[in-house]
């Protein structure tokens, strides 16, 4: 079996699942929002009574996330509905914003707090919840109604997904990111072509990412249709667990004689930066090809591309040099913002260097990555060329339906910033 179906047998009480097959499965964890977590909760209370409490109150996570840095009235009114709900519940992990206990982006929060764990099923209402496959977990993205169902059982009827393997033999050269892979995945298979499979990434070039690489391309399976993506857990991987949380779990492989859709093999140190240009993550064109496309936007952020290593990065680039265009910074969580006033590159915090570029930085949350409210931080209103570090280009996702996102790693995000074109980030890289 491989390391997807092996869980899901251990989660459904089975010697052995195999693809297509439909099965009960138990939860370890689900996670919800301020956008979903009203709608699960009015469905979990319409079908299990209005008085009914959920089926372990440890196990749902709350993190409000998306519309919070806003005037809105009615993201406000959805901040004060998840609010009582966990009350009224007695959630035990409820991060409630405008307080010490806020985090951020909910992805990147739920590992951060040790909640993500190797060989655990856990569901989210939200698409990106296939983030935490880089633990080596199911994690997969449902709607409000599944959702409601696991607040009231704690299990789900699931069909077991086939899984397409993608091989990265020998090592990524330095200019190449967790970004540029996944992109180079999703325009190798289309938009729609791991549709309802597990996109399991291996290699040795895998194995010599750190945590926040791996999140980055676990992130991103659904843009090709994925139910998940996984990466087999290692050394990296217990140890990142390990020091957030003293909670069980269990490690599973792939069989070595395991059954795959398909199976792709790369020479990592053939990879190069990739771009997704408008509408769809698939559109991929290697940056240094785009470099006459102006833009008027640089934005380093989300659940994909606002933690600490792709802050790291863009400041590697910013150093002692300036922004053309309008730059804004996200950072996913408030730790990664806490890092960012911590970690140093020579003299100066990474936050010192992007202030002194002239970024413009921002609140951890969601941000514009998808739109939002009109006030909020980075969104587009009008015919915007964006050079983006998050996850979807589709019209209208940033905000403006007039504008154009570009998908990028932070390294060709900040060297696009620096000349006012997508810019192959190899230029300002010393010895590349």
């Amino acid at each position: 079996m491989t390391i997807v179906e092996k869980i899901l047998a251990k989660k459904s009480n089975k010697e052995k699942v195999t693809p297509g097959e439909n099965i009960w499965v138990d939860v370890d964890a689900l996670l919800t929002h301020d956008v979903c977590g009203p709608g699960a909760a009015s469905i979990f209370k319409r079908e299990f009574g209005e008085d009914a409490k959920v089926w372990d109150k440890e196990k749902v996570i709350l993190i409000p996330d998306h519309y919070i840095f806003t005037k809105d009235k009615y993201a406000m009114r959805n901040l004060e509905i998840v609010k009582e709900f966990a009350k009224e519940q007695d959630l035990k992990y409820y991060y409630e914003p405008f307080t010490s206990d806020y985090k951020g982006v909910c992805h990147v929060a739920f590992a951060e707090e040790g909640h993500a764990r190797p060989g655990q099923v856990m569901f989210g209402t939200d698409s990106h919840t296939c983030t935490a496959g880089a633990f080596g977990q199911f994690a997969t993205g449902i709607g409000n109604t599944d959702a409601g169902f696991i607040m009231g059982t704690g299990k789900l009827w699931v069909k077991v997904p086939e899984t397409i393997k993608f091989t990265f033999k020998g090592k990524f050269p330095k200019y190449v990111m967790g970004k540029d892979i996944v992109l180079q995945t999703i325009g190798d298979v289309g938009f729609d072509g791991a549709t309802y499979c597990c996109m399991q990434y291996d290699g040795e070039a895998i194995g010599d990412l750190n945590m926040d690489e791996r999140m980055t391309i676990c992130n991103m399976a659904i843009e090709a249709g994925g139910k998940c993506g996984i990466i087999e857990p290692d050394q990296t991987t217990i140890d990142y667990v390990k020091a957030r949380t003293d909670e069980p779990f269990e490690v599973f492989h792939s069989d070595a004689d395991a059954k795959y859709k398909s199976e792709y093999i790369y020479d990592a140190a053939e990879m190069e930066p990739v771009v997704a240009q408008p509408y769809s993550p698939a559109n991929i064109e290697k940056a240094k090809n785009l470099e006459d496309v102006k833009i008027t936007r640089s934005y380093i952020g989300s659940c994909t591309g606002g933690k600490t290593t792709d802050f790291y990065a863009a400041a590697e680039i910013l150093k002692g040099r300036k922004t053309v265009v309008d730059t804004f910074i996200v950072p996913a969580t408030k730790q990664v913002e806490k890092d960012l006033n911590e970690i140093k590159i020579g003299d100066e915090t990474l936050m010192e260097i992007l202030e002194k570029a002239g970024c413009l930085i921002g609140p951890p949350s969601c941000g514009a990555c998808l739109g939002g409210p009109e006030d909020t931080f980075g969104r587009t209103h009008s015919n915007e060329v964006v050079i983006s570090t998050t996850n979807r280009n589709f019209h209208g996702r940033m905000g403006s339906m007039e504008s154009k996102v570009y998908l990028a790693s932070p390294y060709t995000a900040a060297a696009s910033a620096v000349t006012g074109y997508i810019t192959d980030p190899r230029k300002f890289m010393e010895g590349e």
